[in-house]
């Protein structure tokens, strides 16, 4: 069974217990200047490390208030529609996955990025599987018009597209993207899952 940790509520979920509940799509800022980063709930965050490559935005910082995990290491990779996530667990909250890809939208500027998240997210591990989630979100947000259709479709055609990038190099991310000229540094590096 596939669980995942409601952002929200900081609570582990089975997807058969999940009812849908509708919000907005998340919205985040990443201020290059200012050194810090705008979370969905308006939050602002002291953020370690900004460094901006040709493809991508990769930030670090510490998570405070999260029960889960300590600290999270993000690329931001626009002409994928990914953000790919590294989540550093606090012992005993420990979940099996290496890497939690958002789809989304994720535009470059000079001073600042900015996120909008549509809802599908994809768990990697690395050499064994991905698995989508958050479908049943994803239809009910352009069922209630907070998503359009076009930005649906391109959802699930982002997420098509990275299921099939990762199952032709074993499900591991860093080869599927360093073949797309993207290779990918985490700072703290990846604990194991």
């Amino acid at each position: 069974m596939f669980t995942r940790v409601e952002p929200v509520t900081d609570t582990f979920c089975s997807t058969a217990t999940i009812l849908v509940t509708i919000h907005a799509p998340k919205h985040e800022t990443f201020d290059l200047l200012a050194r810090t980063n705008t979370d969905p709930k308006g939050m602002v965050r002291a953020v370690d490390v900004y460094t901006v490559q040709p493809w991508g935005l990769y930030m670090a910082r510490p998570t405070p208030g999260r029960a889960q995990f300590h600290y999270m290491e993000s690329w931001l990779l626009p002409s994928l529609g990914l953000r790919a996530t590294v989540f550093h667990f606090n012992p005993g909250h420990e979940l099996d996955q290496d890497f939690y890809l958002d789809v989304g939208r994720y535009t470059p500027g000079a001073t600042a990025w900015h996120a909008d998240d549509h809802y599908l997210d994809l768990v990697v591990r690395t050499g064994a599987a991905v698995e989508l989630s958050d479908v049943d979100e994803l239809l009910t947000a352009v069922r209630h018009g907070l998503l359009t259709p076009e930005d649906g479709e391109q959802a699930v055609q982002t997420a098509v597209a990275a299921i099939d990038g990762l199952s032709r190099h074993d499900y591991d991310l860093d080869r599927w993207l360093a073949g797309s000229g993207m290779a990918l540094s985490w700072r703290v590096g990846r604990q194991p899952a």
